[in-house]
Protein backbone atom coordinates (compact mmCIF):
# COMPACT_ATOMS: atom_id res chain seq x y z
CA UNK A 1 0.00 0.00 0.00
CA UNK A 2 0.83 3.47 -0.55
CA UNK A 3 -0.07 5.53 2.27
CA UNK A 4 1.22 9.68 3.75
CA UNK A 5 0.56 9.35 8.02
CA UNK A 6 0.25 13.29 7.77
CA UNK A 7 -1.61 13.47 4.36
CA UNK A 8 -4.83 12.18 2.41
CA UNK A 9 -4.21 10.40 -1.22
CA UNK A 10 -6.74 10.18 -3.39
CA UNK A 11 -6.76 9.81 -7.31
CA UNK A 12 -3.30 8.58 -8.83
CA UNK A 13 -1.58 7.37 -11.93
CA UNK A 14 1.16 5.91 -13.35
CA UNK A 15 4.35 6.44 -15.59
CA UNK A 16 6.95 3.10 -16.79
CA UNK A 17 10.28 4.14 -17.48
CA UNK A 18 11.60 0.59 -18.18
CA UNK A 19 13.19 0.83 -14.97
CA UNK A 20 11.18 2.00 -12.58
CA UNK A 21 7.35 2.64 -12.40
CA UNK A 22 6.07 6.46 -11.15
CA UNK A 23 3.20 6.67 -9.11
CA UNK A 24 1.63 10.28 -9.16
CA UNK A 25 -0.69 11.30 -6.61
CA UNK A 26 -3.30 13.72 -5.56
CA UNK A 27 -2.26 14.43 -1.58
CA UNK A 28 -3.55 17.26 0.60
CA UNK A 29 -2.15 17.82 4.57
CA UNK A 30 -4.85 15.84 7.42
CA UNK A 31 -4.36 19.32 9.27
CA UNK A 32 -7.54 20.16 7.15
CA UNK A 33 -9.38 17.63 9.69
CA UNK A 34 -12.16 18.04 6.88
CA UNK A 35 -11.11 15.59 3.94
CA UNK A 36 -13.78 17.34 1.68
CA UNK A 37 -11.71 20.14 1.93
CA UNK A 38 -8.73 18.84 0.42
CA UNK A 39 -9.94 19.49 -2.97
CA UNK A 40 -9.56 22.87 -3.13
CA UNK A 41 -5.89 22.12 -1.41
CA UNK A 42 -4.11 19.29 -3.75
CA UNK A 43 -0.68 18.87 -5.08
CA UNK A 44 0.33 16.66 -7.37
CA UNK A 45 3.12 14.02 -4.83
CA UNK A 46 5.40 11.43 -6.65
CA UNK A 47 6.86 8.51 -5.46
CA UNK A 48 8.41 5.16 -7.25
CA UNK A 49 9.26 1.46 -7.77
CA UNK A 50 10.49 -1.18 -9.34
CA UNK A 51 8.09 -4.07 -7.53
CA UNK A 52 4.70 -1.92 -7.40
CA UNK A 53 4.38 -2.74 -3.81
CA UNK A 54 6.76 -0.85 -1.83
CA UNK A 55 7.23 2.93 -3.04
CA UNK A 56 9.79 5.72 -2.10
CA UNK A 57 7.89 9.08 -2.16
CA UNK A 58 10.35 11.59 -4.13
CA UNK A 59 9.85 15.47 -4.61
CA UNK A 60 6.13 16.69 -5.56
CA UNK A 61 5.63 16.87 -9.60
CA UNK A 62 3.33 19.86 -9.26
CA UNK A 63 1.36 22.65 -7.74
CA UNK A 64 -1.05 25.29 -8.41
CA UNK A 65 -0.15 28.53 -9.91
CA UNK A 66 -0.32 31.46 -8.25
CA UNK A 67 -3.12 33.69 -9.29
CA UNK A 68 -4.16 34.60 -12.15
CA UNK A 69 -4.26 31.23 -13.67
CA UNK A 70 -6.34 28.52 -14.65
CA UNK A 71 -4.52 26.13 -11.99
CA UNK A 72 -4.74 28.70 -9.26
CA UNK A 73 -6.52 26.87 -6.99
CA UNK A 74 -4.98 23.54 -7.46
CA UNK A 75 -4.14 20.98 -9.77
CA UNK A 76 -5.64 17.31 -10.23
CA UNK A 77 -5.70 14.60 -11.87
CA UNK A 78 -4.24 13.58 -15.12
CA UNK A 79 -1.93 11.13 -17.19
CA UNK A 80 1.44 10.81 -18.32
CA UNK A 81 2.51 9.62 -22.08
CA UNK A 82 5.99 9.70 -23.96
CA UNK A 83 6.62 11.52 -26.55
CA UNK A 84 8.44 9.93 -29.57
CA UNK A 85 11.18 12.64 -28.90
CA UNK A 86 11.63 11.40 -25.36
CA UNK A 87 9.83 14.19 -23.63
CA UNK A 88 7.58 12.85 -21.02
CA UNK A 89 4.00 15.37 -21.07
CA UNK A 90 1.96 14.90 -18.11
CA UNK A 91 -1.39 16.31 -18.87
CA UNK A 92 -3.06 17.40 -15.63
CA UNK A 93 -6.49 19.04 -14.77
CA UNK A 94 -6.36 22.81 -13.22
CA UNK A 95 -8.98 24.03 -10.81
CA UNK A 96 -10.17 27.57 -10.12
CA UNK A 97 -12.96 28.99 -8.64
CA UNK A 98 -15.69 31.53 -9.98
CA UNK A 99 -16.33 34.82 -8.04
CA UNK A 100 -19.22 33.10 -6.25
CA UNK A 101 -17.24 30.10 -5.60
CA UNK A 102 -18.24 27.99 -8.23
CA UNK A 103 -15.42 25.37 -9.41
CA UNK A 104 -14.60 25.42 -12.85
CA UNK A 105 -11.60 22.81 -14.56
CA UNK A 106 -9.71 23.23 -17.48
CA UNK A 107 -6.54 21.24 -18.75
CA UNK A 108 -3.11 22.06 -19.26
CA UNK A 109 -0.02 20.10 -19.55
CA UNK A 110 3.52 19.87 -17.97
CA UNK A 111 6.97 18.01 -19.82
CA UNK A 112 10.05 16.87 -18.28
CA UNK A 113 13.01 14.71 -19.39
CA UNK A 114 13.48 12.56 -16.64
CA UNK A 115 10.26 12.44 -14.70
CA UNK A 116 11.31 13.89 -11.54
CA UNK A 117 11.67 18.09 -12.82
CA UNK A 118 8.52 19.23 -14.22
CA UNK A 119 7.92 22.81 -16.10
CA UNK A 120 4.44 23.80 -17.17
CA UNK A 121 3.09 24.85 -20.51
CA UNK A 122 1.95 28.25 -20.49
CA UNK A 123 -2.12 28.31 -20.44
CA UNK A 124 -4.47 25.34 -20.69
CA UNK A 125 -4.98 23.60 -24.23
CA UNK A 126 -8.92 22.85 -23.22
CA UNK A 127 -11.87 23.57 -21.98
CA UNK A 128 -15.62 22.76 -21.86
CA UNK A 129 -16.87 24.37 -25.21
CA UNK A 130 -20.74 24.33 -26.38
CA UNK A 131 -22.67 23.21 -28.50
CA UNK A 132 -20.68 19.47 -27.07
CA UNK A 133 -19.55 20.38 -23.06
CA UNK A 134 -22.05 21.57 -20.28
CA UNK A 135 -20.91 24.91 -19.34
CA UNK A 136 -21.28 26.26 -15.97
CA UNK A 137 -23.79 28.64 -16.63
CA UNK A 138 -26.37 26.31 -17.51
CA UNK A 139 -26.87 25.75 -13.13
CA UNK A 140 -27.06 21.83 -13.44
CA UNK A 141 -24.03 20.83 -11.29
CA UNK A 142 -21.65 23.01 -8.82
CA UNK A 143 -19.11 22.78 -11.45
CA UNK A 144 -18.03 22.65 -15.04
CA UNK A 145 -17.02 19.02 -15.71
CA UNK A 146 -13.82 19.33 -17.58
CA UNK A 147 -11.12 16.89 -16.11
CA UNK A 148 -9.11 13.84 -15.62
CA UNK A 149 -7.11 13.62 -19.03
CA UNK A 150 -6.75 10.05 -20.49
CA UNK A 151 -4.23 10.37 -22.81
CA UNK A 152 -2.98 8.01 -25.36
CA UNK A 153 -1.41 7.04 -28.73
CA UNK A 154 -3.91 6.48 -32.07
CA UNK A 155 -3.90 2.79 -32.24
CA UNK A 156 -3.37 3.77 -36.18
CA UNK A 157 -0.35 6.16 -35.50
CA UNK A 158 -2.71 8.64 -36.19
CA UNK A 159 -1.82 11.51 -33.80
CA UNK A 160 -2.88 11.16 -29.90
CA UNK A 161 -6.62 10.86 -27.96
CA UNK A 162 -7.40 12.25 -24.71
CA UNK A 163 -10.89 10.82 -22.95
CA UNK A 164 -12.36 13.39 -20.67
CA UNK A 165 -14.30 13.60 -17.86
CA UNK A 166 -17.38 15.93 -18.96
CA UNK A 167 -21.15 16.81 -19.37
CA UNK A 168 -23.82 17.16 -22.14
CA UNK A 169 -25.46 20.12 -21.97
CA UNK A 170 -28.64 18.29 -22.60
CA UNK A 171 -30.40 14.96 -21.03
CA UNK A 172 -31.50 13.72 -17.90
CA UNK A 173 -28.98 15.51 -15.01
CA UNK A 174 -27.89 12.64 -13.15
CA UNK A 175 -27.03 11.00 -16.59
CA UNK A 176 -25.46 14.15 -18.42
CA UNK A 177 -21.46 12.66 -17.91
CA UNK A 178 -20.22 11.52 -21.13
CA UNK A 179 -16.61 10.43 -22.43
CA UNK A 180 -14.76 13.81 -23.46
CA UNK A 181 -12.72 13.95 -26.29
CA UNK A 182 -10.06 15.38 -27.86
CA UNK A 183 -6.77 14.80 -30.59
CA UNK A 184 -3.45 16.16 -30.95
CA UNK A 185 -0.60 15.75 -34.08
CA UNK A 186 1.62 16.40 -31.17
CA UNK A 187 0.34 16.72 -27.83
CA UNK A 188 0.70 20.39 -27.49
CA UNK A 189 -1.59 21.57 -29.69
CA UNK A 190 -5.39 20.05 -29.25
CA UNK A 191 -8.96 19.77 -31.06
CA UNK A 192 -11.59 19.83 -29.19
CA UNK A 193 -13.74 17.13 -30.53
CA UNK A 194 -17.64 15.65 -29.82
CA UNK A 195 -18.21 13.36 -26.73
CA UNK A 196 -17.62 9.62 -27.83
CA UNK A 197 -20.78 8.78 -25.42
CA UNK A 198 -24.44 10.46 -24.55
CA UNK A 199 -26.35 11.00 -21.90
CA UNK A 200 -28.74 8.47 -20.50
CA UNK A 201 -31.43 7.58 -18.10
CA UNK A 202 -29.24 4.66 -17.32
CA UNK A 203 -26.25 6.86 -17.23
CA UNK A 204 -23.96 8.62 -14.52
CA UNK A 205 -23.65 12.60 -13.56
CA UNK A 206 -19.93 11.84 -13.92
CA UNK A 207 -17.53 9.47 -15.30
CA UNK A 208 -14.25 10.02 -13.27
CA UNK A 209 -11.01 9.30 -13.88
CA UNK A 210 -11.56 7.31 -17.11
CA UNK A 211 -8.68 4.92 -18.56
CA UNK A 212 -9.15 3.01 -21.69
CA UNK A 213 -7.46 -0.29 -22.28
CA UNK A 214 -6.70 -3.58 -24.57
CA UNK A 215 -6.79 -6.02 -21.30
CA UNK A 216 -5.61 -9.37 -22.63
CA UNK A 217 -6.95 -8.69 -26.45
CA UNK A 218 -10.60 -7.29 -25.32
CA UNK A 219 -10.88 -3.41 -25.27
CA UNK A 220 -12.83 -2.08 -22.12
CA UNK A 221 -13.18 1.29 -20.27
CA UNK A 222 -13.42 1.87 -16.99
CA UNK A 223 -14.55 4.94 -14.62
CA UNK A 224 -15.87 5.69 -11.47
CA UNK A 225 -18.76 7.34 -10.33
CA UNK A 226 -20.32 7.47 -6.41
CA UNK A 227 -24.26 6.61 -6.13
CA UNK A 228 -25.12 10.07 -4.74
CA UNK A 229 -23.90 10.86 -8.55
CA UNK A 230 -25.79 8.70 -10.39
CA UNK A 231 -29.16 8.16 -12.22
CA UNK A 232 -31.83 6.62 -9.98
CA UNK A 233 -31.82 3.49 -12.38
CA UNK A 234 -27.46 3.20 -10.70
CA UNK A 235 -28.37 3.60 -7.05
CA UNK A 236 -29.38 0.25 -6.01
CA UNK A 237 -25.97 -0.65 -7.52
CA UNK A 238 -23.58 1.46 -4.96
CA UNK A 239 -20.96 3.51 -6.73
CA UNK A 240 -17.16 2.50 -6.90
CA UNK A 241 -15.43 1.72 -10.06
CA UNK A 242 -17.43 0.83 -13.02
CA UNK A 243 -16.50 -1.36 -15.90
CA UNK A 244 -17.82 -0.79 -19.95
CA UNK A 245 -17.86 -3.12 -22.78
CA UNK A 246 -16.08 -1.28 -25.60
CA UNK A 247 -15.12 -2.22 -29.02
CA UNK A 248 -11.95 -0.48 -29.10
CA UNK A 249 -10.12 2.25 -27.28
CA UNK A 250 -12.36 5.05 -29.04
CA UNK A 251 -15.59 2.89 -28.59
CA UNK A 252 -18.11 2.41 -29.30
CA UNK A 253 -18.42 2.17 -25.38
CA UNK A 254 -21.57 0.84 -24.40
CA UNK A 255 -22.42 3.24 -20.94
CA UNK A 256 -25.65 1.63 -20.07
CA UNK A 257 -24.09 -1.62 -19.79
CA UNK A 258 -21.75 -0.67 -17.50
CA UNK A 259 -21.14 -2.71 -14.16
CA UNK A 260 -19.38 -2.45 -11.02
CA UNK A 261 -15.66 -3.26 -10.82
CA UNK A 262 -15.13 -2.24 -7.13
CA UNK A 263 -17.60 -1.16 -4.28
CA UNK A 264 -17.80 2.35 -2.94
CA UNK A 265 -15.05 1.31 -0.23
CA UNK A 266 -12.53 1.35 -3.60
CA UNK A 267 -12.48 4.40 -5.68
CA UNK A 268 -10.77 5.60 -8.96
CA UNK A 269 -9.20 2.05 -10.29
CA UNK A 270 -6.23 2.16 -12.42
CA UNK A 271 -5.36 -0.50 -14.74
CA UNK A 272 -1.50 -0.88 -15.25
CA UNK A 273 0.00 -3.99 -17.21
CA UNK A 274 3.41 -5.25 -14.99
CA UNK A 275 6.41 -5.29 -17.44
CA UNK A 276 8.22 -9.03 -15.92
CA UNK A 277 5.16 -11.09 -16.64
CA UNK A 278 2.43 -8.85 -18.63
CA UNK A 279 -0.41 -9.60 -16.08
CA UNK A 280 -3.01 -6.82 -15.57
CA UNK A 281 -3.50 -5.24 -12.41
CA UNK A 282 -5.80 -2.92 -10.69
CA UNK A 283 -5.03 -0.58 -8.35
CA UNK A 284 -7.74 2.00 -6.47
CA UNK A 285 -7.44 4.32 -3.43
CA UNK A 286 -9.14 3.13 -0.19
CA UNK A 287 -12.58 5.35 -0.13
CA UNK A 288 -14.96 4.64 2.46
CA UNK A 289 -13.97 2.79 5.53
CA UNK A 290 -16.60 1.14 8.09
CA UNK A 291 -17.68 4.04 9.25
CA UNK A 292 -18.23 5.32 6.00
CA UNK A 293 -15.60 7.99 6.76
CA UNK A 294 -13.06 9.09 4.01
CA UNK A 295 -9.88 6.95 4.51
CA UNK A 296 -7.29 7.62 2.07
CA UNK A 297 -3.79 5.67 0.37
CA UNK A 298 -3.75 3.58 -2.29
CA UNK A 299 -3.94 -0.21 -2.70
CA UNK A 300 -1.45 -2.89 -3.31
CA UNK A 301 -2.03 -4.49 -6.97
CA UNK A 302 -4.97 -6.58 -7.46
CA UNK A 303 -4.57 -8.82 -10.36
CA UNK A 304 -7.71 -8.87 -13.08
CA UNK A 305 -9.09 -11.19 -15.52
CA UNK A 306 -11.75 -11.69 -17.84
CA UNK A 307 -15.04 -14.43 -16.69
CA UNK A 308 -17.85 -14.88 -18.37
CA UNK A 309 -17.57 -11.70 -20.44
CA UNK A 310 -16.81 -9.22 -17.70
CA UNK A 311 -13.43 -7.68 -16.19
CA UNK A 312 -13.45 -8.83 -12.55
CA UNK A 313 -10.88 -8.13 -9.32
CA UNK A 314 -8.94 -10.93 -7.67
CA UNK A 315 -7.88 -10.67 -4.56
CA UNK A 316 -4.50 -8.34 -3.68
CA UNK A 317 -3.11 -11.58 -1.88
CA UNK A 318 -2.75 -13.61 -5.38
CA UNK A 319 -0.03 -10.91 -6.80
CA UNK A 320 2.03 -12.60 -4.53
CA UNK A 321 1.97 -15.76 -6.06
CA UNK A 322 1.82 -14.74 -9.55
Amino acid sequence: MFDLPGSWVWDFWFADDGDRYHLFFLYASRALHDPDARHHRAAIGHAVSTDLVEWTQVADALVHSDAPAFDELATWTGSVVRHPDGTWFMFYTGASLTADGRNVQRIGYATSSDLLIWTKADGPVLEAREPWYEKLASGAWHDEAFRDPWVFADPDGDGWHMLLTARAPEGPVAGRGVVGHAWSPDLRTWELRAPLTAPSEHGFGQLEVLQAEVVDGRPVLIFSCLAEHATDARRDAGGGTWAVPAESLLGPFDVDAAYPLTDERLYVGRLLRRRSDGQWLLFAFRNAGEDGAFVGGITDPMRVEWRGGRLVQLAAEAVASA
